[in-house]
């Protein structure tokens, strides 16, 4: 059996349903430089499927429609270093989302910050800033401090 899939797509696809899933697709390629590879409207004008590529990747979204109902998601957008996070984290708010968390180092080694887009879509805008032991991440986690 071949692994045919669509370029960009890995073995996994991620996809949201959203109400207003255009207004998203815009906050999307604003904050994040996704580009539309396709996208159908339906009759009504609403977004009925969606694909975009954010960095290697391609996320799939659409609106609710008649059995299919509005599910919201939860991505991690790696970026190149802090300073990006910081700069994108900016830019999203910007743009329209609203701060679920600012950019801060975490225990793990990420310098990380989370945002809510208009369709309810949680991102986690992130980056290695250090490599750190499970061991390490452990001592913090549990209050030892970086």
């Amino acid at each position: 059996m071949s692994n045919l899939r669509p370029d960009g797509h890995h073995t996994i696809t991620p996809s949201f349903i959203v109400p207003s899933a255009a207004k998203v697709i815009g906050f999307l390629e604003k904050a994040f430089g996704a580009q539309v590879v396709e996208r159908y409207d339906g009759p009504d004008g609403g977004v009925m499927h969606a694909e975009l590529r954010i960095g290697d990747s391609v996320i799939m979204c659409g609106e609710p429609m008649k059995g299919v109902e509005a599910m919201p998601a939860s991505f991690s957008l790696y970026v190149a270093d802090g300073r990006a996070v910081d700069a994108t984290y900016s830019r999203a708010l910007e743009t329209g989302a609203t701060s679920v968390s600012k950019p801060e180092v975490q225990p793990w080694g990420y310098r990380s910050a989370c945002v809510k887009d208009a369709g309810g879509n949680r991102w986690t805008i992130c980056a290695i800033v250090e490599i750190v032991t499970k061991e390490e991440i452990l001592r913090r986690m549990s209050g030892g401090g970086a």
